[in-house]
């Protein structure tokens, strides 16, 4: 019991320390402050304690710890998922985590997101995370597919396939793209200038249009009637977690 007492503590102490590391608002505060005031970290610790209980068989103690931990903080997470450690859940309200979910080392996830499972099948039914993967608010990851190390998931996305190192997704369902033909890096992702495979695709049909038009008018002489317009990338503040 004293061993499982001082893994737990130091998965804690990683905890903590990813959260300082990661959110700009921790940076100055005490470790007693983040772990009081942190409603991701606390729903962590808690997780960690019911973890080692369900691992020992136990049946009502896990449950009434995820129970308490979803009153307090939002944040739901099964007892059976297996987190690993400096484990970052940013303001947190709304994450759901199911059973047999696999989250890797250095993992960062914003508020809003599923972690969930496809159909009432029995077994590995959620997905697995790698290390060093970002996933935004409100993202969902539903299936046992794997998100390999260093992907980025986008605000709002669904994800229902495997995800390849290093790679972003974006959109619903979501679509593997990179960011400015490079691969991303750090938790901090530039979330306002990811890539829309989408809107590229309109956007080059609308220029063959333009030079269909041209064309015809260089035939027929006249100006045509229609006008298409040129698509310019969305500005404005993001909406993604952070």
């Amino acid at each position: 019991m004293a061993g499982a007492l001082t893994r737990v503590l130091k998965e804690v102490r990683s905890d903590v320390e990813a959260a300082r590391v990661r959110d700009p608002a921790a940076r100055d505060v005490s470790f007693l402050g983040i772990l009081s005031s942190w409603g991701g970290v606390q729903a962590l610790l808690a997780h960690r304690i019911a973890h080692r209980f369900h691992r020992r068989g136990a049946r009502l103690a896990p449950r009434v710890i995820v129970y308490g931990t979803r009153a307090l903080t939002g944040i739901e997470i099964h007892p059976g998922a297996k987190i690993g450690n400096g484990f970052f859940i940013d303001h947190g309200s709304g994450v759901v985590i199911g059973e047999t979910a696999e989250i890797g080392d250095g993992v960062t996830i914003y508020q809003g997101v599923t972690l969930g499972g496809t159909g009432d099948q029995r077994g590995k039914r959620h997905p697995t995370v790698g290390d060093f993967v970002t996933i935004g608010s409100g993202a969902k990851l539903l299936g046992p597919i794997r998100v390999e190390d260093g992907a980025k998931i986008g605000a709002n996305t669904v994800v229902v396939t495997d995800v390849p190192a290093s790679a972003t997704v974006v959109g619903n369902p979501g679509h593997i793209v990179r960011v400015d033909g490079h691969k991303p890096s750090g938790p901090d992702t530039d979330w306002i200038h990811l890539p829309d495979p989408v809107q590229d695709a309109i956007k080059q049909l609308s220029e063959r249009l333009t030079e269909i038009e041209r064309r015809l008018e260089a035939v027929d002489g006249e100006a045509a009637e229609a006008e298409v317009r040129e698509l310019r990338p969305k500005r404005g503040p993001s909406t993604a977690g952070g």
